[in-house]
């Protein structure tokens, strides 16, 4: 089936019914607590590799990869089903760096030998990845990167450093852009590498957010050896590899779905309030349409997926609008929110939201707020995303 089907027939409404039964099997309820009170990009490791390992069970953990390497083989109505069931139940976030960016990057460029190596352990949950390439000066401005990779005999040696890196201190593999060698066009002389983050000289130091969470980190890389044999294609190819990954970074994953259920639990605040603010009915009024347009433009995305076409450059407008609507939606729940939202409250542990059944909506709100403030800067800032549009797209 190449075409989206918003109707649903009698297979589809039974695939509903499939995924709802399993989730309602399956998903714990302080799971799906413990996601919606989760105020960062990523859900904690101990809450989505669990998950993950549910999902790689069913076989349900890869819709987007192809069959031959343990994909679903659905097409684009299932798709949506499915991800948007996961949202109505608030199943946790996935890391979708393995999954969604590692895998794809394989596929197309990895060898026979690191497809037989990686892609089962990504699927089955065996191997947390983690993404290597912003640098102290090196972030919307890519190209400058300056983590050096140099060759000795069978290895390269690496020295220099990542930062921002989501989820590195519980990560045990990197995809990285290295250094190789330099040259007039910087982008020539970069290179792909996957490192496993028990090497030797691999440091890991985290950053607190603005939002008090930690996330990301920084790497540090002190003479420390990767095999030759984890280089992904030759050498200074690691610039295509990268726009290729970013591609699916930025549109191979439904925020849609999310953004609704998101929005949905504003509008039953805002009742539960009894608000009667024009401005605020308005501004929820236009937000409804935004995710309804933002949807439909996924499910575009999302056709081309399973006939097989990479996101290309049209994933630059999914970035671009899912930003901005998650800060917009941030933006109205601390504005419902008013007063309480001023109580300072962090992610917590999992283990603390278990024992903590009863949990008020509003203490979520300011973290999640001052943490969105990053999502027009990290995978390509929106004036990057801008610039890709006007080009690629618009012929500029």
């Amino acid at each position: 089936m190449n075409k989206m089907n918003l109707t649903l027939d009698g297979d589809a409404a039974a695939f509903r019914e499939e995924v709802r039964a399993f989730l309602e099997a399956k998903l714990a309820p302080e799971m799906a607590r413990a996601q919606r009170l989760t105020t960062t990009v990523f859900s904690e490791y101990e809450l989505s590799h669990p998950w993950h390992e549910i999902l790689a069970r069913k076989g349900w953990a890869a819709p987007d990869w192809p069959v031959e390497h343990g994909g679903t083989g659905w097409d684009a109505t299932r798709r949506y089903i499915f991800a948007s069931e996961m949202e109505r139940a608030a199943s946790p976030y996935i890391s979708p760096i393995g999954l969604h960016m590692v895998g794809p990057v394989l596929i197309k460029f990895g060898t026979a030998a690191q497809k037989k190596r990686f892609l089962p352990r990504i699927l089955q949950a065996q191997d947390y990845w983690c993404q290597g390439f912003s640098e102290p000066g090196a972030g919307s401005d890519l190209a400058s990167l300056k983590l050096r990779a140099v060759r000795q005999g069978d290895d390269y040696v690496l020295n220099g450093s990542k930062i921002w890196t989501t989820h590195a201190h519980v990560a045990n593999w990197m995809i990285a852009l290295v250094r190789t060698s330099d040259g007039p066009k910087p982008q020539a002389g970069i290179s792909c590498l996957l490192v496993p983050m028990s090497a030797a000289g691999v440091q890991v130091r985290p950053i607190r957010t603005i939002g008090g969470d930690h996330e990301v980190n920084e790497v540090f890389f002190g003479d420390t050896r990767v095999p030759v044999a984890n280089l992904v294609a030759d050498e200074g190819q690691g610039w295509a590899i990268a726009k290729y990954l970013l591609e699916f970074e930025r549109g191979s994953v439904m925020a849609a779905a999310a953004l609704r259920r998101s929005l949905n639990e504003l509008l039953d605040r805002a009742l539960a309030i009894d608000i009667d603010d024009p401005d605020i009915e308005y501004s929820l009024s236009r937000l409804g349409i935004d995710i309804d347009t933002l949807e439909m433009m996924e499910l575009r995305m999302l056709s081309g997926l399973a006939r097989g076409e990479p996101p290309g450059a049209e994933s630059s407008i999914l970035k671009l609008r899912v930003s901005q609507l998650q800060q917009q939606v941030t933006e109205m729940a601390l504005q419902l929110a008013g007063e309480s939202a001023l109580r300072w409250e962090t992610r917590r542990a999992f283990h603390e939201i278990c024992s903590t059944p009863d949990e008020d909506a509003n203490k979520p709100a300011l973290s999640r707020y001052l943490n969105t403030r990053a999502n027009t800067i990290f995978g390509g800032s929106s004036e990057i995303q801008r610039t890709i549009i006007a080009k690629q797209l618009l012929k500029l």
